[in-house]
């Protein structure tokens, strides 16, 4: 379905079965849930989806961001090693140096080893700091043993600021909270929904033992650990949405644009939390994905599964991709079709759903007309190329 509506989201549907499985803990180690619906499902945060995602999507496009409390460690360490070779108290109070001469109030923790807030940079960051560092080395030196002369400010302060505001992909994509340096903080053109189960779900336990291999010096019989893990498994819904306004305006050159879009998207499908994952392998693909692109606002299906659905002789997979089905082919009548840029889907059975719009055969091949409906003469210009 195409318009001449101008594309501002990308909405990302996915329905993913997982097996015996727990993909992100509670703090008691039990699966995640919620009430929704009045009955409990299994949750998976946005927090544990995002990250693999992140992952994902920063070796694709070759760009890395680092998220850390460590800067003044990092950059002791880079300019203590290789051919820098400084000695490691003159790295020390550089470390310290590249966040007090910042002048905010993003303070120092730990010794000066560390900073009070969570850092959000690119990977290249502490490579300039330590730079910087090494241009005001003179500095640096006089005021080494002299405790009040190493509690100013000794690098400059504007060049400090511009490093700590600097972003690459990865940052437009997911944001940067930053209060403390004017103008370090980005709106994510990312926003992720928690993954909940499309039915009622409970917690089974298993009880295992591990074998003492070297038991031969055993005065007892028995294993020489036991322990009870917690599990679930079901039919998940996934959604997230790309703002693309916010991207564009973080990225102001259209074909990085493209390609964060299409990292992002591929990787959302793709990816999956780790936990647990050397003792279930759940690396199960989804079972649909329905890319829809607009021009009015974002649209989550998850009241499609308001009401849970009921397992049949096929079990909950057919039943949650027909609910999702109907539920956007009722949602798409109410609103009406004027927002809609595109609509696609593609999944692992035969059966029509036209509440998602046209059926595509892969989600390669889903994602790139995706792409290609909201930036369609970068796709012609890479076409021709």
């Amino acid at each position: 379905m195409t318009t001449t509506a101008v594309p501002r989201f990308l909405d990302v549907h996915v329905l993913q079965t997982l097996p015996y499985s727990n993909v992100n803990r509670d703090d008691l180690g039990s699966p995640k849930s919620m009430v929704f619906g009045g009955t409990t499902r299994t949750r998976v945060s946005s927090q544990a989806w995002k990250r693999p995602t992140r992952l994902a999507v920063e070796e694709a496009i070759g760009e890395q961001a680092v998220r850390t409390r460590r800067l003044p460690q990092q950059v002791t360490s880079e300019l203590t090693s290789g051919e820098r070779g400084w000695p490691q108290e003159l790295a020390e109070l550089a470390g310290a140096q590249v966040i007090r001469s910042a002048e905010t109030k993003l303070a120092l923790e730990k010794g000066d080893r560390s900073t009070a807030s969570l850092l959000f940079l690119p990977d290249s960051a502490v490579t300039e700091l330590a730079d910087l560092a090494q241009e005001h080395r003179p500095a640096l030196e006089k005021a080494l043993g002299n405790r009040a002369a190493s509690a100013k400010a000794l690098l400059p302060k504007d060049a400090v600021h511009e490093v700590l505001r600097s972003r690459n992909g990865s940052i437009a994509l997911f944001g940067r909270m930053l209060a403390e340096i004017p103008g370090a903080g980005v709106d994510g053109a990312v926003q992720v929904a928690h993954a909940f189960t499309t039915h009622s779900t409970s917690v089974q336990a298993d009880f295992f033992t591990a074998v003492d291999d070297a038991d031969k010096w055993a005065t007892d019989a028995g294993s020489a650990h036991m322990n009870t893990g917690e599990f679930s498994s079901g039919v998940f819904y996934r959604y997230a949405t790309l703002d693309l306004d916010s991207l564009t305006k973080s990225i102001n050159d259209p074909a990085t644009a493209r390609t964060l879009a299409d990292a992002f998207v591929t990787a959302f499908i793709n990816s999956l939390p780790g936990a647990k994952k050397t003792s279930t392998a759940p690396h199960t693909p989804p079972d649909l994905v329905h890319l829809s692109v607009r021009s009015d606002r974002p649209l989550s299906l998850a009241a499609a599964f308001e009401e849970p659905v009921r397992a049949r002789e096929k079990g909950w997979g057919t039943v949650s991709r027909t609910a999702l089905s109907d539920y956007a082919d009722r949602v798409g009548k109410l609103l009406g079709t004027a927002g809609v840029v595109h609509s696609a889907y593609a999944g692992i059975d035969d059966e029509k759903r036209p509440g998602l719009g046209q059926r595509t055969a892969s989600y390669p091949a889903l994602v790139a007309e995706a792409i290609t409906a909201v930036w369609p003469q970068a796709g012609q210009d890479s076409k021709g190329a």
